[in-house]
């Protein structure tokens, strides 16, 4: 994950504007992200950013949750500098780690993650599941704005040609576009029903996607809540 780190870091400066037209769904898909987090009832005080970046995910979460305090982990100190610069500093602490090193103390209400996880090789994302949910509270929830894979190959290039179209549309040039897809070499982007699986193997449950427009998927799982006598039960 280290070159990919680098290679992002080298964009933080345009990061956020180039975010809006290579994401041409940014709205609905950022914002059914932080929807999710309300689905159950309980407090929103703490939150883990992972691969935060310039703070896209968690100015979304501040603007529904004003009083949060959100932890943002990332390998690029560049993009965590864009982030301290624009979220209100009582608000947020920064940790520069690589995802795959161990998470900040817990437990946290939720962990949030957009469009980083996957960087990480197959093998390393499922080790992180498994060290979300140990990180989140009873009840806690896991919400990760992802890029993903189609499920065969016809379908992956469709997307591909019609994501094109949508960046263009929403106002990318024909080299930012390529140097997107440049970056993307670098991804291991794989399918939703894999994912979700491996959640539910981490312990997650109620897993499911909750947004998808081609490549752009929100998928989220709850950690069981946990009653006086220890027994599992939903919040």
């Amino acid at each position: 994950m280290s070159d990919s780190i680098s290679v992002f870091a080298a964009h933080a400066d345009d990061y956020h504007a180039q975010r809006r037209r290579l994401v041409p769904c940014f709205e609905e898909f950022y914002g059914t992200a932080v929807a999710t987090l309300a689905m159950r009832s309980g407090e929103m005080a703490r939150v883990l950013d992972l691969g935060a970046g310039t703070g896209l995910m968690s100015a979304a979460v501040l603007a529904r949750y004003p009083d949060a305090l959100i932890v943002l982990v990332d390998g690029a100190a560049a993009m965590l500098g864009q982030a301290e610069e624009r979220l209100p500093a009582g608000s947020i602490s920064t940790v520069t780690a690589d995802l795959r090193e161990q998470l900040p103390a817990g437990p946290f209400d939720a962990v949030v993650s957009a469009l980083a996880i996957h960087h990480l090789e197959h093998a390393d994302k499922r080790e992180l599941f498994a060290r979300i949910h140990g990180a989140l509270r009873p009840g806690g929830v896991f919400v990760n704005a992802e890029h993903v894979s189609g499920p065969n190959a016809w379908l992956e290039r469709r997307y591909r040609s019609a994501w094109r179209d949508a960046c263009g549309a929403a106002g990318a040039s024909a080299e930012e576009i390529a140097d997107a897809e440049g970056r993307m070499v670098m991804d291991r982007s794989i399918d939703i029903a894999t994912q979700l699986g491996w959640m539910a193997g981490a312990g997650f449950g109620d897993c499911d996607c909750f947004f998808k427009q081609l490549h752009f998927a929100v998928l989220a799982g709850w950690r069981a809540a946990e009653e006086p006598d220890g027994a599992a039960a939903r919040g």
